[in-house]
């Protein structure tokens, strides 16, 4: 896949709300920590407020457009994530943004942008911590944005993970994809669904019943979508529920049952979405991934 030019000092950068509504003081900290990096910012008609949208879907889209077809912007960040990404993907128009590729970044329901990129056009784009979830960070060396900044700025990370009961030791390559669950499984059977042959398929969730992490689960495997991975990497499986009856199993049992007949490595807690660390993951790169008994490594290879 494509990579994005990476960002240097003087460069333009935007930040887009493709979903929930944003306020001002959500990102105040954010700009302050571009402005920190030597980066030019544009905000565009972000703080439009339509219900719990960030505008209208019209006007978010007009304004993303905008964006990804700026010729001087070099990365979108997307504010915060919530519901609304998916309502735009039909509608966007990538011919100017193949022309000028940039980073495009953002986690949670910005899964769908990212696959949208992926799939379409085949460009890379940062799984990563928005200004929303860094409102009250004012350090630079703060883990989440550190590993933002050092992935566009082209310092891709090795990351160390420690072992997990739930691993399964292997070892593989592919290209690593993924990203929030809910957002997959609300893609899967569209045109946005990503092949995942021979990718390192990265899951994350917050906020979700047991029992439906079950059942998108078992979406996925009738999808055909897990059985010919190289590997699993699942990040944080934040704020889980249950009903009266109890499910029986946690989140990360449940997602290691729905991959048990395969043979590929898995690991579980790696420290990327909805967490506080939120490392950054650049979704279209290769990677190496190795899983034993000391922990679980991710490395970037060319």
């Amino acid at each position: 896949m494509q990579l994005p030019p990476y960002l240097k000092p003087g460069d333009l950068v935007s930040i887009a709300a493709p979903a929930r509504w944003v306020d001002p003081e959500d990102i105040k900290n954010f700009l302050s920590l571009l402005e920190q990096e030597g980066l030019k910012t544009i905000t565009g008609t972000i703080f439009t407020r339509h219900h719990q949208y960030a505008g209208r879907d019209k006007d978010r889209l007009d304004d993303l457009q905008k964006m990804l077809d700026h010729p001087e912007i070099k990365a979108i960040f997307c504010a915060r994530g919530g519901y609304g990404t998916l309502r735009l993907l039909e509608k966007i128009d990538l011919k100017g943004f193949a022309e000028h590729p940039k980073w495009v970044v953002g986690f949670s329901d910005i899964t769908a942008l990212h696959a949208y990129l992926q799939m379409r056009i085949g460009v890379a784009s940062l799984h990563a911590a928005m200004p929303f979830t860094l409102k009250d960070v004012i350090d630079s060396k703060h883990p989440a944005v550190e590993s933002l900044f050092g992935i566009l700025k082209g310092e891709f990370p090795s990351y160390n993970v420690p072992a997990h009961s739930l691993n399964r030791k292997g070892k593989s390559s592919g290209i690593l994809l993924g990203g929030n669950l809910s957002l997959l499984y609300s893609l899967t059977g569209t045109l946005f669904q990503f092949p995942t042959q021979g990718a390192i398929l990265f899951l994350e969730e917050v906020d979700e019943y047991l029992y439906h992490i079950d059942r998108m689960m078992q979406n996925l495997k009738l999808a055909g979508m897990l059985e010919n991975l190289s590997g699993l990497v699942v990040g944080g499986l934040t704020d889980m529920h249950d009903n009266e009856v109890p499910f029986g199993k946690n989140a990360a049992e449940i997602i290691r049952e729905a991959v048990e007949e395969y043979d590929f490595p898995v690991c579980f807690d790696f420290p990327a979405g909805h967490v506080e660390g939120n490392m950054a993951m650049a979704l279209g790169r290769q990677v190496s991934f190795e899983v034993n008994d000391d922990g679980s490594q991710l490395v970037y290879i060319d």
